[in-house]
């Protein structure tokens, strides 16, 4: 059994594949396996891929019979991990050299079944890094403090845990974007304990990223939070009430969030993309229990909770024009 795996999920990553592929190669520890797996990609990703594998027996290479998704992919990656431990690494990102020996150092040492790394934002643009500030405190944390620190993504959801608790919580393929969120959140709920490593990860910021795009994808974010809330409500959990509580409230932050960036975006959407839009939203806002949601929030001018769309729809644009002109009287001030 290795001590850690690594899923590096591919698609057409040919530019920036071989910085995060030899940052595998070159870990000080040496027991790893490495599980890259090519989402049916077009450019020279899949040769890059072979040539690393037949270079190096870490590396083993799998191909999706599809084109579908990072999350399906890192899934079919899964069924083949023999680590200990399992770690995740976007194709466009890159370890530091002791990334994997400092995260598995902190997990012995506390006993921990989850370590935190250490985010390091990489601008492409601008060609500076910058540290993500996790906001805490501590560098220790129960799963459930954890749980919640990552709804907002306080804690963000980079790091190495157990392989049991990684296998029986798979990334959520529930859409193409952000339900793999998810599976952080159940991760972090189910550890006996979250910790801060000092093992460095390079994120890679930059234009061409799915998440950073003015896509109709963005509002898969509220689908992916329907999922997380059906699965806590499947789950048999400690403090179970107060969890969902507190994750309904995040919920109808994110609806009214989405709201938002339509409000600024619209006219970016195509006609039969806005229909779908309005229709997703039709379809979310009757599904947010009312009673879960804190009153400070729901009592809130534009945080009102209407399951009707039209009704939602003409409170938050006068709540959104109202913000934008008291913005601009702050600025003349």
């Amino acid at each position: 059994m290795a001590q850690v795996t690594v899923l590096t999920a591919v698609y057409n990553a040919e530019k920036y594949l071989s910085q995060c592929l030899d940052s595998l190669k070159d870990q000080t520890l040496k027991d790893c396996q490495f599980i890259c797996i090519d989402d049916c990609s077009t450019d020279h990703s899949y040769e890059i891929l072979r040539k690393y594998a037949e270079a190096d027996s870490r590396f083993q290479l799998l191909r999706t019979p599809a084109n579908s998704g990072q999350a399906k992919a890192r899934n079919l990656g899964l069924q083949f991990a023999q680590g200990k431990y399992i770690a995740m690494l976007d194709a466009d990102d890159w370890f530091a050299p002791d990334t994997l020996e400092l995260a598995c150092r902190s997990l012995q040492d506390s006993e921990a079944q989850c370590a935190v790394l250490q985010l390091i934002q990489h601008y492409e643009k601008e060609g500076r890094e910058e540290l993500y500030p996790i906001k805490s405190s501590k560098t220790e944390w129960s799963g459930e403090e954890a749980f919640r620190l990552s709804l907002d993504w306080s804690l963000h959801g980079l790091y190495v845990v157990t392989a049991d608790i990684h296998k029986q919580f798979p990334f959520d393929d529930s859409c193409r974007l952000f339900s793999d969120d998810n599976t952080t959140r159940l991760h972090y709920l189910h550890s006996n304990k979250v910790v801060l490593s000092q093992g460095r990860y390079y994120y890679r910021k930059h234009a061409a990223s799915m998440t950073n795009a003015c896509t109709i994808r963005r509002f898969d974010y509220m689908l992916a939070n329907l999922s997380m809330k059906r699965q806590l409500e499947a789950l048999p959990l400690d403090n179970k009430q107060a969890i969902l509580d507190f994750y309904e409230t995040d919920r109808w932050l994110n609806v009214v969030g989405c709201y938002w960036y339509y409000y600024q975006h619209q006219s970016a959407f195509t006609p039969d993309e806005q229909k779908e839009i309005e229709a997703l939203f039709t379809r979310m806002l009757p599904t947010i229990e009312e009673q879960r949601v804190a009153p400070k929030v729901k009592r809130k001018f534009g945080y009102y909770i209407f399951k009707d769309y039209s009704t939602f729809r003409r409170m938050e644009n006068l709540y959104f024009s109202l913000r934008k002109i008291w913005q601009k009287i702050k600025w003349n001030i």
